[in-house]
This record gives C-alpha cells, structure tokens and sequence, in this order.
C-alpha cells in the first residue's frame, strides 16, 4: 500500500529490545513518491504515552480524525517498513496537527 506523508496507518511495530512487533498506528512521514520508489514508508510511532513521556512528543489535538480512538502522541522512535506490511490507513492528520508534527521533525532531525 502506498501512503502520503501525514496519514495514520497500522502496522507492525517493531520493538529493539524484544523479539515480537506489535500492530498499532503509526505516522507516515515520507512522500508517497519516495515509498513507491523505495518500497518503504518512513513512519513514526503513535502512542498513548501512557507509561512514559518524552520532551519531544507532539500531542495530537484532533486525534479522531487521524483515525484514532483515544488521545495520543506522535513519538519520534522513527522506522522503516515495508509498504506489504501496511494494514491500512486510519486517518489523516489535520492541518494544524500537521503542522505542529512539522515544526518538531525539523527540531528533532538537525541536518
């Protein structure tokens, strides 16, 4: 499945430091282009950062309309995978969401 950056899809999550992945919804930050050339979408994980939090998480304000039942953060654990393993999408980001994600990817990705 081919993806644009900003929708939320679901699919294997996988864990360094356990042997099993685990299905949730994660963030889809490269272009549709660049995943159908590559094969892989670059994504970032969705959490309810309900053991944890990170400085960097980004709250999603209009969570139900990314697709997604309870309130979450975008957590910038990034990952590639391949586009076979996506489920599906979910949702979208809305605009305002998109943007703020946009502000914090170019804090925590200093090149």
């Amino acid at each position: 499945m081919i993806c644009e950056a900003a929708d939320l899809i679901v699919a294997p999550f996988p864990f360094t430091d356990l042997p099993i992945a685990k299905t949730r919804p994660l963030l889809v930050l490269s272009s549709a282009a660049s995943n159908e050339a590559a094969g892989q979408t670059l994504t970032a994980m969705i959490t309810t950062a309900a053991r944890s939090r990170w400085p960097t998480d980004v709250a999603l304000d209009d969570w139900a309309t990314a697709g997604l039942r309870t309130p979450c953060v975008i957590r910038w654990k990034l990952f590639t995978i391949d586009n076979r393993q996506i489920a599906r999408k979910i949702g979208e980001l809305s605009p305002a969401d998109r943007q703020r994600a946009s502000v914090a990817a170019r804090e925590v990705i200093a090149l």
